[in-house]
């Protein structure tokens, strides 16, 4: 966003942070002005990092030749996108593209909005906020729309909103659930140990090399997700609040068995991120979907992201209050 309404955004929604370190990941390319220059023009795809907004499913739109997975492309009309402001208030933003699905080779036209506005700490009616007094918080509410602009739904295939977050490496994503559940694996090999499932949550540490994805079901899903980890001397907890309904439909599913029943409903899912693409993890989340035999012409999701930094106890106790259940 331009340095203009960076300042109206920051202002308006009074943070309250007193630490410029990004709780996010984003690319070192974008570390000084020449590199994030050489970064754009480049003809490779520009993972800036950040929260960032696709569409699923993966296997239709990132992989141009599915089944065949060799090539795994992110389109660029999808991300960056081509985002316009909407309004004067410098936080919203709407994009408009076509999308093609390699399965069935559908042109979907669609558009995407999204819009942000504060959101208030959510500790801070509980008595133990008053007592973390070095306990930095920041937090935003955001709206996502998306909406097929033309054509007959029920000839379309079903698409949904995919929202993300690129956190620092090494961290741990702490999943409540409302009962115990098995975690799917999408790809890759997660060593013994770093995923552990309790009667009320899911927990996996995101630290080893290669590229390993997880997926959480949404009718054990409770609609929140953290992520926990160190960065420098202090602490940070990133949580993302959503909705989720188990009587949606799902779209997203692993890439290599093409939709089995028993691999639909994922709306959790947890990606980490160690090779030449970069190092880092992803907390992501689904909405039901629209389009085709949903009826559906228009989603609009809302979500929150509460972010915390302090000192290791004072995060543990805030991550066990918004985000961890015992086993």
């Amino acid at each position: 966003l331009p340095a203009d309404r960076i300042t109206t955004i920051k202002s308006k929604f009074n943070f309250g942070i007193r630490d410029e370190r990004n709780f996010f990941w984003t690319n070192p390319a974008l570390a000084t002005v020449k590199s994030a220059q050489a970064f754009f023009r480049s003809d490779r795809w520009h993972n800036s990092g950040g929260d960032r907004t696709w569409v699923a499913p993966e296997i239709d739109i990132f992989f141009p030749n599915f089944p065949k997975t060799k090539i795994y492309r992110v389109p660029q009309q999808l991300d960056p996108g081509r985002y316009e402001p909407v309004g004067h208030s410098g936080a919203a933003y709407s994009s408009t593209c076509t999308l093609t699905l390699s399965r069935s080779r559908q042109m979907i036209p669609m558009k995407i909005l999204k819009s942000w506005r504060g959101a208030p700490n959510p500790l801070r009616h509980e008595a133990m906020w008053k007592t973390l007094k070095s306990v930095q918080y920041a937090g935003y509410t955001q709206t996502t729309t998306l909406r097929l602009v033309r054509g007959t739904v029920r000839e379309s295939a079903p698409v949904g909103i995919w929202n993300l977050l690129k956190l620092p490496p090494g961290g741990i994503l702490l999943a409540p659930t409302h009962s115990r559940t098995r975690a799917t694996l999408y790809f890759g090999t997660i060593p013994c140990g770093d995923l552990a499932t309790h009667r009320h949550g899911v927990c996996y540490t995101m630290s080893a090399k290669g590229i390993q994805k997880i997926g959480i079901r949404a009718s054990a899903a409770t609609g929140r997700a953290g992520y926990l980890y160190q960065q420098g001397g202090r602490w940070a907890l990133v949580v993302r609040n959503f909705f989720v309904d188990p009587s949606g439909k799902y779209v997203d599913v692993p890439w290599n068995r093409d939709g089995q029943v028993g691999d639909r409903g994922i709306a959790i899912q947890a990606c980490n991120v160690h090779c030449d693409l970069g190092r880092f993890a992803e907390m992501e989340y689904h909405a039901p979907a629209l389009g085709g035999y949903t009826g559906v012409t228009c989603r609009e999701d809302v979500s929150q992201v509460w972010a915390f930094r302090g000192p290791r106890k004072s995060i543990q106790m805030i991550a066990q209050l918004l985000v961890s259940s015992p086993a």
